[in-house]
This record gives structure tokens, C-alpha cells and sequence, in this order.
């Protein structure tokens, strides 16, 4: 039986989880049955429920959404390694989350008005991530 597109992890994902995805990993693994998305929500439950670093993601995108800053005063707030935000970021950024405003060092990130019109979609993803007790979930 072939899989259907719900199924399949999103190919634009593939280059930035590249040697780190589980295998067998699906979009539909980790959606409840009776939920349909859009693209950006199948991007959310990807980033922030089935993968590396999605509490590091998900505190990141709360700093944000609290006050938009640059990657080194997010390293400072969230208490992080300054290449550890700069990564994260990119991954975001790649994905449409977050967008910038500025010059290279100065850059201030900001969610990006999609990430804003999905927010409730987010936090239903972190607080699933918490009531579950997954280890991953942002503080």
C-alpha cells in the first residue's frame, strides 16, 4: 500500500537532519490521526516533536516571541553557546520561522508572520511535549 503525503517526512527537512533522523520516522508518527495541516504545521510538528533539539528550538522561539534580540543576547538569556543559537537559528530561519532585520552581527530575529498565525499550533506542540513528559520539552 503506498504511504500517503501525510506520511512522508517533508523534503525540504532531509539536507538539515541529514545522519541525525531516526529511521521509520514519519509525519504521521507523531500526528494525532484526526488532525489536518497545512505545510507550516507539518513543519512545526517535525521541528518540535520529532527531532534533535526541538526544546532548544522551542525555548528559542519563546525568547523571541518575549523580545526579539540578536544571537548573542539570546545565547546570554537563554544560557547557551553562542554557535548552539546560531545553528538553531538557521534551522528556524530555513524553515520560515524566523525572520531578520540588520546586518550579520547585529541581525535581530523575529518570528516571522506565519510563525505569529501558528503560534497556537505551536504551543499546543510544547505542551503536548511536557503532558508526555518528554524529555526534550522547553522549560
Amino acid at each position: 500500500m503506498a504511504s500517503s503525503h501525510r506520511d512522508r517526512t517533508p523534503h525540504s527537512l532531509s539536507p538539515l537532519f541529514r545522519g541525525r533522523r531516526r529511521q521509520g520516522t514519519t509525519i504521521a508518527a507523531v500526528l494525532p490521526a484526526t488532525v489536518a495541516v497545512d505545510s507550516l504545521e507539518r513543519v512545526l510538528w517535525w521541528l518540535f516533536r520529532s527531532s534533535i533539539g526541538a526544546a532548544t528550538r522551542a525555548r528559542v522561539l519563546l525568547a523571541i516571541r518575549e523580545e526579539p534580540r540578536n544571537a548573542q543576547q539570546l545565547a546570554g538569556a537563554l544560557v547557551l553557546d553562542y554557535k548552539t543559537v546560531r545553528h538553531h537559528l538557521r534551522v528556524l530561519g530555513k524553515n520560515g520561522l524566523v525572520t531578520t532585520a540588520g546586518e550579520r552581527y547585529g541581525q535581530v530575529y523575529f518570528l516571522s508572520p506565519s510563525m505569529e498565525s501558528h503560534w497556537t499550533v505551536f504551543e499546543s506542540i510544547v505542551k503536548d511535549m511536557k503532558t508526555r513528559g518528554d524529555r526534550r520539552a522547553a522549560k
